[in-house]
């Protein structure tokens, strides 16, 4: 037999059960008090978020200029033959797709790579915040072939506690940590690096 959808109103005694759910008033023990003497710091934030990134399949660059992320670029054999790539920092790699011409983000499928600016990253995982308001469109950064990040080496903090603290309280919007390549292990316990996202992430640390 099957069983067929029932729109009635609830029984009286489910009724009951769920008036008195409704009712109850849980107080909430409240947020935990941290202690800052207790959270992670390194010596050396740069060398560690270096190290961390590198732990987790992506690659650090020390450039002193834009110029110099431009000719480390050229150097990889990916970028020289990419025909199709977003950048919303033209100070090192001028884009060949106007993103202000796309409307539907779906024509982004075929990028090779993308090159944006990120606003701080943290030493703790080699993550790299990046605010969705510079992003003219969000699935850039996810849906390229290969992605660049650009980060000031003097903008790392040491853990994901200062990194909160640092963007304040939430606003309307979307922003993300990137940290390393997409990877997965659901397979087997077989790590593979770029298997839903970019195949390599490339960070260029500036001054």
């Amino acid at each position: 037999m099957i069983a067929e959808a029932n729109d009635k109103e609830p029984s009286g005694s489910k009724q009951v059960i769920l008036d008195r759910l409704r009712g109850r008033v849980v107080e909430s023990p409240g947020l935990p008090e941290l202690d800052p003497d207790r959270l992670i710091r390194y010596p050396d934030r740069v060398s560690q978020f270096c190290e961390t990134l590198k732990f987790v399949g992506g690659e650090s660059h020390f450039v002193d200029s834009p110029a110099q992320i431009r000719e480390i670029l050229e150097g990889i054999e990916v970028f020289s033959a990419a025909d199709r790539i977003a950048s919303t920092f033209p100070e090192a790699v001028e884009p060949t797709v106007d993103l202000s011409q796309v409307s539907d983000p779906h024509l982004l499928s075929t990028l090779d790579w993308t090159i944006v600016k990120g606003e701080f990253g943290v030493a703790e995982n080699g993550a790299i915040w990046v605010d969705g308001r510079t992003l003219p469109h969000r699935v850039m950064i996810f849906i390229a072939q290969y992605l660049a990040l650009v980060v000031s080496r003097s903008e790392i903090v040491d853990n994901m506690h200062e990194a909160y603290a640092r963007i304040g309280a939430p606003s309307p919007g979307f922003g993300v940590f990137v940290s390393g390549p997409s990877k997965t292990a659901d397979i087997e316990q077989s790590l593979v690096l770029g298997a839903h996202g970019c195949r390599k992430l490339q960070v260029f640390l500036l001054p």
